[in-house]
């Protein structure tokens, strides 16, 4: 668990500012250019993975000049921690059918690849018509088991990444650019 001082501290312990919030501005736009011109004459349905993807999602759709349908899930694997159980737990289904439709998954940050390879893989099995992924981050150096991401924002480096919807213990999610979290931030505090 933090200790009082990382969760009432502002601004956040940040070691250093990966991407600024114009470069994800500008790189959200060439993302829903990219969908638009996918999916044209179609209506995707945007798989939300709550709740880091929510601010990306935000944007992302205020740039699709199409149809597009929203659903949520809510997956976890770390907790506050800074690291992967390695097990992956629903905590919100769906509440819309997917068969038949063509899915886009929508994530923040994808690292191990357990997540979302869990999702993608239900995902399939419910009947989807085609499954894709849209990630803001790609942190490649992680992966333990192997995705496909189709449509990517940026690569980061192994560090742990906050700001842009991405969170430490719940905090910093509303930072307008993505930063590597300062390490005394999330070590264990000495008594």
């Amino acid at each position: 668990m933090p200790g009082p001082d990382v969760a009432n501290s502002w601004p956040p312990p940040v070691k250093r500012i990966l991407l600024t919030a114009d470069q994800i501005q500008e790189r959200v736009s060439q993302l829903a250019a990219q969908l638009q011109r996918d999916y044209a004459g179609r209506r995707p349905l945007l798989v939300a993975v709550l709740r880091g993807s929510v601010v990306f999602l935000s944007d992302l759709i205020r740039h699709l000049n199409m149809p597009v349908c929203l659903d949520f899930v809510q997956l976890a694997s770390y907790g506050d921690s800074t690291c992967s159980s390695g097990q992956v737990e629903v905590l919100k289904d769906l509440g819309t059918d997917i068969a038949g439709q063509d899915v886009v998954v929508v994530e923040d940050i994808v690292d191990t690849g357990r997540t979302l390879a869990y999702l993608v893989e239900e995902l399939e099995r419910r009947g989807a018509a085609s499954v894709k992924v849209c990630a803001l981050l790609d942190k490649p150096s992680r992966r333990e088991v192997p995705v496909r991401l189709d449509y990517v924002g940026f690569e980061v480096p192994d560090c742990f990444v906050v700001g842009y919807g991405l969170d430490f213990a719940g905090q910093y999610r509303n930072l307008p650019y993505v930063a590597e979290l300062s390490p005394q931030a999330y070590a264990p505090q000495e008594e």
